[in-house]
C-alpha cells in the first residue's frame, strides 16, 4: 500500500509540472471590439465509421459531401467553423466548405456561404490536424439549426467523427462530388447521427460572453438508450437537444445571464486512460488542450466523468481517478479556468460495463465523498444526489433513468441542470 502512495504522489507530482506548460491561448477580441466564443462543439472520437448509434451503416467511401447540422447555443453576426481530421492517419482533402441556416431535413433556409481558409476555398488537413476557417459573415441565432457542408475529395473513407453526436446529418452518395451549395434535398439521401468532420463553431458576439465548458463521458454527451442493453439509442431524443448541457444554457438563457455552453461530452470516455475502444476517445487527461482549453471564451468547466473508469472494463481505482482530477483541476485552474466538479450517478442495477461488480459502486461513493469534501475547485454540483432513487441511493430515481439503468432520461438530464448553482457560473 505504501509503495502504491508513493507511485501515485509522484505521477501527481509529474503531471502537475506538466499541467503549467504552455498550452493554446484562447482567441482575443477582434479588431472593431467584437468577441469570438464557442457556441457549439463536437469531441472528436475516432475514424471506424461503421455505424451510427441507431446501428445504421455509414457509407462513406469517396468523392463526396457532408452535411452535418449543428444546433448553436449562442448567435452572433459572423461564424468561423473547425474541421477536424484528429483521428486519420492520412490526410483530407476538402474541396469545398459552406455554412448556412438549415431548414428541415438536408434543406436550407438561406442561400450557402463559402468558408474559406487563408483566403482559399480547398484545404488539405493534415493526419491528426485540425483547420479553423475565416470568420465569414453569417447571422446566426441561438437555437438556430445550422448546416455546414464539407465536399471531401478522393479518399472520405475514415473521416474523424463524433460517435454520438444524437443529431441527424446528412450526406450524399459515394461520388456525386461538391454538392456543397445545392438547396436540393435529393442530393443528400443518405443520414446518420453521427458528426463527420465538423468539431466546433464559433460566433462574432458584440459583447464578451464567457463559454462554460461542459467535460463528460455520454452522460455529458446526452446519450439516452432504447432499452436494458444500452444499443441502440432511444429515437425520441434526437435532434431534441435534451442533452444536460442544452437544460443548463436554456436555464441560463432564462435568468439572462451571457454565457454559452459548449459541450465536450464523449460517450464511454474515461479520466485516466483511453476509450476501451476508439470510439470513446482519447482519455479527458489527454484531451483538455484540444476539447477545452482551444474553446474561445472558456472561462468555467464542469467536469463529470469517471463512472467508465470504473466499470469499461473495471480496474482502475478511487484514488488513480482522484489523481486524474487532480491533474484536470490543476492543468485548467493554471490558464485562470474555474473547474466545478459533480458526483459520479448511481448505476448499481445496470447490466453492462460491470456497474453490478462488488467493488464499483463502493468505489464510486469513495469518490463521490472525495469530490463533496475537496477544496481544490470552485464549486461541486451534486448530481448523484439529485438524481438517485431515495429508496436506494445506488441507483437512478426510476423518474429520472433511461431504460439502460446507467444513462438517465431527458427528466433526468434536465434535473442535473437544475442542480447546477448558476450564481457559481456569474
Amino acid at each position: 500500500m505504501a509503495a502504491r502512495t508513493r507511485l501515485l504522489t509522484a505521477v501527481v507530482a509529474v503531471l502537475t509540472c506538466l499541467a503549467v506548460m504552455p498550452a493554446a491561448a484562447n482567441a482575443e477580441p477582434a479588431a472593431d471590439g467584437r468577441h469570438w466564443v464557442g457556441s457549439w462543439m463536437a469531441a472528436p472520437t475516432d475514424a471506424l465509421n461503421g455505424a451510427d448509434a441507431n446501428l445504421m451503416p455509414i457509407l462513406n467511401i469517396a468523392d463526396q459531401t457532408f452535411r452535418v447540422i449543428v444546433t448553436p447555443h449562442k448567435g452572433g453576426d459572423q461564424v468561423k467553423v473547425r474541421l477536424t481530421n484528429a483521428a486519420r492517419p492520412i490526410p483530407l482533402d476538402v474541396g469545398a466548405a459552406t455554412a448556412a441556416i438549415a431548414g428541415s431535413g438536408a434543406s436550407l433556409k438561406s442561400a450557402t456561404v463559402p468558408l474559406t481558409f487563408r483566403g482559399k476555398r480547398s484545404v488539405t488537413i493534415p493526419a491528426g490536424g485540425d483547420v479553423l476557417s475565416d470568420p465569414v459573415a453569417l447571422e446566426v441565432k441561438a437555437w438556430q439549426r445550422l448546416a455546414v457542408s464539407v465536399n471531401v475529395r478522393g479518399l472520405a473513407a475514415f473521416v474523424t467523427q463524433h460517435m454520438n453526436g444524437n443529431a441527424t446529418s446528412y450526406y450524399s452518395v459515394p461520388g456525386s462530388g461538391d454538392r456543397t451549395a445545392s438547396r436540393n434535398t435529393g442530393d443528400f439521401p443518405l443520414s446518420t447521427t453521427v458528426v463527420p468532420i465538423v468539431n466546433r463553431v464559433d460566433v462574432r458576439t458584440a459583447a464578451p460572453t464567457p463559454a462554460v465548458v461542459t467535460l463528460g463521458d455520454s452522460i455529458t454527451d446526452g446519450y439516452v438508450s432504447s432499452n436494458y442493453i444500452v444499443v441502440p439509442q432511444a429515437r425520441g431524443v434526437v435532434d431534441r437537444n435534451a442533452r444536460y448541457p442544452d437544460f443548463l444554457q436554456r436555464r441560463l438563457d432564462a435568468a439572462g445571464a451571457n454565457r454559452s455552453v459548449v459541450n465536450a461530452g464523449i460517450s464511454g470516455n474515461r479520466v485516466i486512460a483511453d476509450g476501451f475502444v476508439p470510439m470513446f476517445g482519447d482519455a479527458a487527461t489527454r484531451r483538455l488542450r484540444r476539447d477545452v482549453l482551444e474553446v474561445p471564451g472558456v472561462k468555467d468547466v464542469i467536469i463529470l466523468e469517471g463512472i467508465n473508469d470504473l466499470g469499461v472494463p473495471i480496474g482502475a481505482n478511487a484514488d488513480q481517478v482522484i489523481a486524474g482530477y487532480k491533474f484536470i483541476i490543476t492543468r485548467l485552474k493554471a490558464r485562470g479556468i474555474r473547474v466545478h466538479i459533480a458526483t459520479i450517478l448511481p448505476a448499481a442495477d445496470a447490466l453492462f460495463d460491470g456497474y453490478t461488480a462488488p467493488l464499483a459502486n463502493p468505489t464510486r461513493q469513495v469518490i463521490n465523498r472525495w469530490i463533496r469534501t475537496q477544496k481544490l475547485t470552485y464549486s461541486v454540483f451534486d448530481f448523484d444526489k439529485a438524481v438517485r432513487d431515495p429508496r436506494n441511493p445506488n441507483i437512478l430515481a426510476p423518474k429520472y433513468s433511461g431504460p439502460d439503468r446507467l444513462h438517465p432520461s431527458p427528466a433526468g438530464y434536465r434535473k442535473m441542470a437544475e442542480t447546477v448553482d448558476l450564481t457559481k457560473l456569474s
